[in-house]
């Protein structure tokens, strides 16, 4: 499963992209909308990075998590993931995902609400997981 910011443009861009193009069978859930708790994670990690949750309920975030994806994808994709994973690429898919994810309001598709806490962007009453 990948758990994705709902609230966040570019967040939605990005997984509609991974959804036409890497097809890793998983299940995608913004996670305003997922039972977080079921999951075994907290919505401030959730608003942090993206989530990747394996079938023995792993949690992986962040460019792991995009690596976990691109090797559950298999073909072409696998040997992505794998290398991305395995220091030194790993440090530095580390270092760009936090740049992107810290600037994503900055990003095409990004809003001003990016930048706010989940628990303080409009409509955040009455989500599951909270």
């Amino acid at each position: 499963m990948l758990v994705y910011d709902g609230d966040c443009g570019f967040c939605t861009s990005s997984v509609r992209f991974l959804e036409r193009h890497v097809h890793a069978g998983a299940t995608v859930a913004a996670f305003q909308f997922a039972d977080l708790d079921a999951l075994g994670v907290t919505a401030e990690r959730a608003e942090y990075e993206v989530l990747w949750i394996d079938r023995a309920g792993r949690v992986s975030g962040g460019a792991e998590a995009i690596g976990r994806l691109l090797t559950a994808a298999g073909g072409p994709w696998k040997a992505l993931g794998v290398v991305m994973r395995i220091a030194p690429v790993s440090w530095a898919a580390h270092g760009v995902y936090r740049l992107v994810a810290n600037n994503r309001h900055r990003m095409p598709g990004g809003t001003a609400a990016c930048m706010l806490p989940a628990a303080q962007r409009p409509g955040a009453r009455g989500r599951a997981g909270r």
